[in-house]
């Protein structure tokens, strides 16, 4: 589970950076669920035991995860 809602959480990231300033209103909605999925993703980390300091940290952690750490800016 932890590492599936990370590639969620990823994807959610990739996803708002490829928006173009034209894309205001998508941009908008998808921080919304980018959000909502780094409080269930951060969530997943604590029950499992996994101290996250902050949410950098959290998404730090997420790219980790699914492979990216070195590629996320």
């Amino acid at each position: 589970m932890l590492r599936e809602a990370a590639q969620i959480y990823v994807d959610f990231v990739r996803l708002e950076e490829s928006l173009g300033p034209d894309q205001e209103q998508a941009r908008q909605e998808v921080s919304f669920l980018r959000s909502k999925y780094h409080d269930l993703f951060s969530d997943i980390f604590r029950k499992a035991g996994i101290p996250v300091a902050d949410r950098f940290e959290a998404t730090r952690r997420a790219f980790e995860l699914v492979g990216e750490g070195a590629q996320h800016s």
